[in-house]
């Protein structure tokens, strides 16, 4: 989501009376590549541009080729394939070893539903959405080709390519369900084939943390260049002016229960006082989060286990699979911003569903396959 905010910015930022431009976006991945399907590249004809497709090793010539999409005024595909070992192909420098298909797509900006204007909608949504793009088209329309549609214009795109909707809307919940981006071929009536992308699009990761303390500030540095949402609850006179900088809202501790929470909500609770880490804690672990994180030696979890047995309270603690105490990846943390580090890891690997262990000890592929 951060790339999409430095694109927006970016956007609103341009002269139309001199300036011309076009959104790359991977819309295929085959084998090893740097960045996956979503990842985006905001150019203008004036050779600048925002955001990447890459490590740095196709963007060059990307750029090239999205200058000539804006001259043409018609949306291409590009497809670089590093999977030979060919020292002259683009790519090879990184060692890829895979194959990527962009999407290039000038951008009308008196289009008022254009896809610059639609990311920009979505940034503060707290929802995933649906983003579906027209790749690939054989006998169908080949103007067709970069338009793009979400789920309030569904109607639209079975009008346009003569799809039944309940299918595109099959389709749909099929990504929901899996949440994975993947690509359909929609064929009609009379033969014509359409390749879609149906882009999964998920909200910024919601962090709220709980603690007025130094270590705080390590946290917030790393939490923002990340790109996520930052809720902070603490003393107010303790809290930094980089805390305040960084949080897109502060609260004292007694408002912290009232702080709103969601599927892409992350816990964070770094007090450095037990009795206000446990009397959270109980409210927190009765809401439906992926991610609680409680700052401390295991022998504070377990006392706060007795606590609660003592108060006939009846959950264990250790059982919970969304607590996470001590909090962090264990990487021999020492320092407030090595911790900030290990928390940060251990939350992503969480939400990406991974187990956060060393990637040459990974069988397999390092990502999943889009299939």
């Amino acid at each position: 989501m951060k790339e999409i905010e430095k694109i927006v910015d970016r956007y609103q930022q341009i002269n139309w009376q001199e300036e011309q431009v076009a959104l790359g976006t991977v819309v295929k991945v085959e084998g090893s590549a740097y960045r996956r399907i979503g990842a985006r590249m905001f150019v203008s004809n004036n050779g600048q541009w925002v955001g990447g497709i890459s490590g740095g090793c196709l963007e060059g010539d990307a750029l090239k080729r999205a200058q000539i999409a804006i001259m043409k005024n018609e949306s291409s595909i590009v497809v670089y394939d590093t999977t030979e070992d060919d020292p002259h192909q683009i790519g090879v420098g990184l060692g890829c070893n895979g194959r990527i298909e962009v999407l290039l797509t000038p951008i009308d900006h008196t289009n008022k539903n254009n896809q610059i204007q639609f990311l920009q909608q979505i940034i503060d949504q707290r929802d995933s959405t649906i983003l579906l793009q027209v790749l690939n088209i054989k006998k169908g329309q080949s103007s067709l080709r970069g338009a793009f549609y979400t789920q309030d214009n569904l109607n639209d795109l079975a009008s346009a390519i003569e799809v039944d909707l309940v299918e595109i809307k099959e389709k749909i919940k099929r990504v929901f369900y899996k949440r994975k981006s993947k690509v359909f071929t929609l064929i009609n009536s009379e033969g014509q084939e359409y390749e879609i992308l149906f882009e999964l699009i998920r909200p910024k990761i919601k962090l709220v943390c709980i603690g007025d303390n130094y270590d705080v500030n390590a946290f917030m540095g790393i939490a923002t260049e990340l790109g996520w949402e930052i809720h902070v609850a603490g003393k107010p006179r303790k809290l930094s002016r980089s805390v305040y900088q960084a949080a897109k809202k502060t609260y004292s501790i007694q408002e912290a229960k009232s702080i709103k929470m969601d599927e892409y909500t992350a816990v964070v609770l770094m007090s450095h006082d037990y009795k206000t880490d446990l009397a959270l804690l109980q409210e927190y672990i009765k809401i439906d989060i992926p991610y609680i994180g409680l700052l401390g030696p295991k022998k504070r979890l377990l006392k706060m286990q007795d606590e609660l047995a003592e108060n006939d309270t009846e959950v264990n603690l250790e059982q919970l699979p969304n607590l996470y105490a001590p909090i962090g990846l264990d990487i021999g943390a020492e320092s407030p911003e090595e911790i900030a580090l290990s928390i940060a890891a251990e939350i992503i690997a969480v939400f990406r569903e991974r187990e956060g262990y060393f990637l040459r000890k990974r069988t397999g592929t390092i990502h999943e396959r889009i299939v």
